[in-house]
């Protein structure tokens, strides 16, 4: 379960008050979630870990300023994505998320999926295959190296998306909030991920040869 934080009312006065257990707190609550997410920007572990450290820096110095349009979390979270995107265009990992195309080729090939004209539009013609079962560790941890590598060869756009929905638990309305797009967008975007991060496996399982 994940860490059971005070409301945003008692964290913001803690914040602004300097007090230590405020911040540990958050620190135990959000400092994976913040890291993941800055690392789908930068090239580095080490470079997140800096954008990271920004963050929070950033926090303490504009926390007078939060007004409550948004939840903190969402505030913090915007002020890291900013501070990532800059550090990562310097390191030429990614550009600038407004001047990104959309993603146009399908991640899954469109003959699995039912026709415009069918009773059920888009849906899948048959459900994919069950997945082989991961509780050898080795296979489990090959299995973990081989999603952590499909993600990090998604786009920019369905990476940030599908860390903060599938890995971070983010709402969908929150991930709208957060990169400032639509909810259409944000379902394509998630679509895809997933789509490709399941291509990734199924063909990983397939080369290996391991049953269900």
């Amino acid at each position: 379960m994940g860490v059971v934080l005070p409301t945003d009312d008692v964290l913001v006065a803690g914040l602004q008050a300097g007090d230590g257990e405020t911040f540990a707190c958050l620190l135990n609550g959000w400092s994976g979630s913040m890291l993941r997410l800055a690392r789908s920007f930068v090239s580095t572990a080490a470079s997140a870990e800096e954008v990271v450290q920004d963050t929070w820096l950033a926090v303490f110095q504009g926390i007078e300023r939060f007004e409550g349009r948004s939840s903190l979390q969402t505030w913090v979270y915007r002020i890291l994505i900013n501070i990532a995107r800059k550090r990562g265009s310097a390191e030429q990992r990614t550009v600038p998320w407004a001047s990104l195309a959309p993603d146009r080729d399908p991640t899954v090939d469109p003959s699995r999926f039912r026709g415009p004209h069918d009773q059920y539009p888009g849906g899948w013609l048959a459900f994919p295959e069950r997945w082989p079962s991961t509780e050898s560790e080795v296979l489990a941890n090959e299995v973990r190296a081989t999603v952590a590598a499909a993600i990090e060869s998604l786009p920019i756009r369905q990476q940030v998306v599908l860390t903060l929905r599938d890995i971070d638990g983010q709402t969908a309305d929150n991930v709208c909030a957060l990169l400032d797009i639509s909810t259409a967008n944000q379902r394509v975007l998630l679509h895809r991920a997933r789509a490709a991060v399941r291509s990734h496996l199924e063909r990983y399982f397939a080369a290996t040869g391991v049953e269900s």
